[in-house]
């Protein structure tokens, strides 16, 4: 039960009208806080691996560390899920053993240049066809997707970067996918928005207005970490030095999932929750140097910094529907 598809987990997702955070792993800290935050509200899991977070643990590493959570964990449904794919990157995922892949046709082959329409319904298509044969879900972007994450993203948006609705429409019905990403004005990164974003930049509406047209499609909502204010303190008042900077409000995310999004991307949130325990560790206990210790701090911040999204998503309490 523990290993399921990302289109089980939506699907469930939309009868109880709730979302859930896809969480990006890297190392194995991260991977237990998930786990163990996903326990603690008895919540489904998606755990997300990037192209640069396979490069930086390694394939066999990374997958392991994520197979040995259902183990650890087999009370959990768990999707593991390749974040902003290339094809090679979703057909190796395939292989693999994932079981979702989000194949960014949005984008050219330097991860950076959009990509025309045409571009992207061909390689989704592609993708579409080898991941369902072999039972896997796929996500795709249309629209871009603004900042740069892992060497991937088109830098600052643009308002013809957002996705078109009757464009989206036509996607789908094209493709075939599980479940579409919009780009609506949100970025990956810290520094999303400048200020608490406002309908200018964080075009909601156009959320709305795409599950109108699609209500039967699952939306899916990145570069969606919130950016708390008092994580950006703490990393500064222990020696950082991030500039002022907002992320997605909780409650916009919320009117999100009330309308149609069954997905939200978390990753910059759990990087400052780990980045400000271990400056505070080490500020603390300048005398400190094992690993293991200041680790256990980052990965317990961590943990209920994602508790509490899980609970504010709606996904928390919902791990026995997948029984």
């Amino acid at each position: 039960m523990a290993l399921i598809t990302l289109r089980e987990v939506l699907d469930k997702a939309a009868v109880g009208n709730y979302g859930v955070g896809g969480f990006n792993v890297n190392n194995m800290e991260q991977i237990q806080a998930i786990m163990d935050a996903a326990r603690e509200t008895n919540s489904p899991v998606i755990l997300q691996a990037s192209r640069g977070a396979r490069t930086y643990a390694n394939d066999k590493f990374l997958y392991h560390l994520m197979i040995a959570a259902t183990e650890v964990y087999p009370e959990i449904p768990t999707v593991l899920h390749q974040d902003h794919g290339s094809k090679e990157a979703c057909l190796s995922a395939v292989d693999m053993g994932f079981t979702s892949v989000m194949i960014d046709g949005s984008l050219q082959a330097d991860h950076k240049t959009p990509a025309s329409y045409e571009e992207n319904v061909a390689v989704t298509k592609e993708v579409v066809a080898y991941a369902h044969a072999k039972g896997v879900s796929v996500e795709a972007e249309l629209g871009v997707i603004g900042g740069i994450e892992d060497g991937a993203g088109a830098g600052d948006m643009k308002s013809d970067y957002l996705t078109d609705p009757d464009q989206a429409v036509q996607f789908v019905e094209e493709t075939g996918v599980d479940a579409l990403a919009v780009a609506i004005g949100t970025s990956h990164g810290v520094y999303k928005f400048a200020e608490k974003p406002d309908g200018s930049v964080l075009v909601m509406d156009r959320i709305i207005e795409i599950n109108k047209r699609l209500p039967n499609t699952h939306i899916v909502m990145h570069g969606s970490s919130s950016v708390p204010q008092e994580l950006l303190a703490q990393i500064n008042q222990y020696g950082g030095q991030i500039k002022p900077t907002f992320g997605v409000p909780i409650e916009e995310i919320q009117l999100g999932i009330q309308h149609g999004v069954r997905k939200v991307n978390v990753d910059t949130d759990t990087r400052l929750a780990i980045t400000a325990a271990i400056r505070k560790f080490f500020i603390e206990h300048p005398d400190k140097f094992d690993p293991r210790e200041y680790m256990t701090e980052a990965r317990t911040a961590n943990k209920v910094m994602i508790a509490e999204r899980m609970k504010a998503f709606g996904q928390a309490g919902h791990a026995g529907d997948f029984s």
